[in-house]
């Protein structure tokens, strides 16, 4: 109106779009953008529209079965299956994942727990990209054996 232009609405992260109830179970793959809460049981993978800011929670009473890919996921549930955000992923107390984490930014609180890799990465990557060749950790983070071993106090020892 006065030459100023008009910032995007924020999503709140209390506002979603999509809601799988407790009484519900999901066998199959689902493909959401917005905000998805899952308080229910998805038997499939979870995957965000290619390029939104889509939200993921997984409530303490949620569970998948299934790989996620979403630029921002909150988990409180459980996770049987690998997770990918690009974004932010939020590990809350109860939160269980089975597989591996792929992560830009992690936030976990104490009481989670990941049994699997956790793997940061800097370059935003989905799930169906993923499927062709696994993500590997960034350059120069390898580790190679050597036969040379060493003393307390960091000298070669014989």
């Amino acid at each position: 109106m006065f030459g100023k232009k008009k910032a995007k609405p924020r999503r709140a992260t209390g506002n979603f779009d999509t809601l799988i109830s407790s009484r519900t179970t999901i066998e199959g793959d689902v493909h959401f953008s917005g905000g998805l809460h899952v308080d229910g049981h998805i038997r499939g993978k979870v995957l965000a529209e290619e390029g939104s800011d889509a939200v993921l929670r997984v409530s303490e009473v949620g569970e998948v079965t299934g790989d996620i890919s979403a630029p921002h996921v909150v988990i409180n549930g459980t996770v049987h299956g690998d997770v990918y955000a690009s974004a932010h992923l939020e590990l809350a107390e109860k939160a269980a994942i089975h597989g591996s984490v792929y992560y830009n930014l992690i936030q976990m609180a104490m009481g989670s727990s990941v049994n699997g890799n956790l793997v940061h990465q800097r370059e935003p990557s989905g799930l169906l990209t993923q499927d062709k060749a696994r993500p590997e950790a960034e350059p120069g983070h390898a580790v190679e054996s050597t036969d040379e071993s060493f003393d307390e106090d960091g000298g070669k020892s014989e």
